[in-house]
């Protein structure tokens, strides 16, 4: 027994180890091959893997598997959408000899591109917060509302205060915050929710850290709908912040935007589904779906994404419609981190001789954001693409606007997260006067911010641009 013993303490386990020493980390490289997709990406994890096998080889497990999409595919529904041909439309109509804006997102979507809407833009908290509150108190059958932030301050408390209302006037109302944004307050106004008796789900809530996935898998849209037929989607929560008048210092600009038409459909079923994803409860039945009449003239879409079946869908969108540009692209947004590809659009559209502007704010509310977007700026600066800095306070508007006739407009940022972690929506607008109003909004932007040139980036101390160029490597991640 003795020799046993003095063979598997002395002989086995250093081979065993050894073994496992390179198996491991071959096991590891094996998912990187197959599994990842920026080939850059790829070989940073290969170079960790093998240089620091058993630390490396769980830091990979831990952090670098994509767990999003494969997780939120088993989690929600899966839902096959049929790939139109050519442009999809609300009569089912195709039309492949051409291909337009329209067509190519009716193809990433599956969606129809609906006619007969009227969407109207709601600067700031002040004007959105009263809007949203009258269609909670005018509501007679059901009320849907999903937001990312949810505070337990001023604008919070006007928002539980007209639920209760509504749950008392017998309106079937439905609340969804999600799991990390409810907690940017405490205590938090989800306990308050459910003190009032208002019907409240969280999304991917967990107390397991590395199942919170606080980086990943959040419900960025911004949702609320009014017995099925008053919408409002954009970029606010709902948090004191966006009352900017009386916010002074952390005060917080954004757009919303109001929305009537057989578009609201497109927001309601984004609702349901994510509603049934966090409950299980199915919604359906004319309170929560009774038809849209016409009420306008714009066309609309929505453009649902997300880290599972709608993988990388706002990217394409944001492509094409660089690529359809014929004039000018403007863009408004607090987190500016395009990838190369992205990038690259952005500069072989502004070397064509498209009008490129971009606003981001002057100082952003994320520090290591913004070092990261100024070690990148240059990339776009050198090519024609003209980037102008917002004065505070800091401004969460999201707009993108090509040429004088398209608009996108919704919760989604130029960052990788929105584009391939959180789950978004955004609507893509095709209304003249819709256009004209937002192209004077953002002129009217432009006219106060500062223009970012070349000169001033490369002027920085050279600490600085090393900062912003180490930081500018971890994009990918912030």
């Amino acid at each position: 027994m003795d020799a046993v013993s003095d063979i598997f303490s002395h002989d086995i386990w250093p081979v065993a180890l050894a073994i496992l020493t390179v198996a491991v980390p071959l096991v590891a490289m094996g998912h990187v091959v197959l599994t990842k997709r920026d080939v850059r990406g790829a070989m940073g994890w290969v170079g960790v893997v093998w240089l620091v096998p058993w630390i490396g080889s769980i830091l990979y497990f831990m952090f670098g598997i994509n767990r999003i999409r494969r997780r939120a595919t088993r989690l929600r529904p899966s839902r096959r959408r049929p790939r139109p041909e050519g442009a999809l439309r609300q009569d089912g109509s195709v039309k492949p000899e051409e291909t337009t804006l329209e067509d190519l997102v009716g193809t990433v979507t599956g969606w129809p591109l609906l006619t007969g809407n009227r969407i109207r833009p709601l600067v700031n908290g002040e004007e959105a917060y009263p809007a949203m509150i009258k269609a909670i108190d005018e509501a007679t059958t059901s009320l849907a509302l999903s937001t990312y932030i949810f505070d337990n301050d001023k604008a919070g408390t006007l928002f539980v205060e007209a639920l209760d209302r509504a749950v008392k006037r017998g309106v079937d109302v439905r609340v969804l915050v999600d799991s990390v944004g409810g907690r940017y307050s405490f205590p938090r106004m989800l306990s308050r929710l459910n003190r009032r008796g208002i019907q409240t789900a969280e999304f991917l809530h967990s107390f397991i850290p590395w199942r919170m996935a606080y980086l990943n898998l959040r419900n960025h849209r911004k949702i609320m709908v009014a017995d099925g037929r008053i919408g409002f989607t954009g970029g606010m929560n709902i948090r004191a912040g966006h009352l900017v008048e009386t916010a002074g210092k952390a005060g917080i600009q954004d757009l919303h935007f109001k929305v009537e038409g057989p578009i609201v459909e497109q927001l309601m079923q984004v609702f349901v589904e994510d509603w049934g994803f966090a409950t299980g409860e199915e919604l359906l039945g004319p309170s929560w779906f009774p038809g849209c009449p016409f009420v306008g003239k714009g066309s609309a879409r929505g453009v649902k994404a997300g880290p599972d079946e709608d993988f990388d869908r706002l990217r394409w969108v944001l492509m094409a419609a660089i690529a359809n540009a014929k004039e000018s692209v403007r863009i408004i947004t607090p987190y500016f981190l395009p990838e190369d590809v992205t990038q690259s659009a952005l500069n072989l559209a502004a070397m064509s001789g498209v009008d490129v502007d971009v606003l981001v704010p002057e100082r952003n509310n994320l520090r290591l954001v913004q070092w990261a977007s100024n070690g990148q700026l240059s990339y776009l600066l050198e090519r024609g693409v003209r980037v102008w800095q917002t004065p505070p306070p800091f401004d969460h508007t999201k707009l993108m606007l090509v040429d004088d006739r398209w608009a996108f407009i919704g919760s989604a940022n130029w960052d990788p997260r929105s584009l391939f972690l959180n789950f978004e929506f955004n609507l893509e607008c095709y209304d003249p006067e819709l256009v004209k109003e937002l192209s004077l909004f953002f002129e009217d932007k432009k006219g106060r911010a500062s223009p970012l040139t070349l000169g001033m980036l490369k002027d920085r101390p050279l600490p600085i641009r090393l900062r912003d160029g180490v930081v500018r490597m971890m994009s990918p991640y912030l």
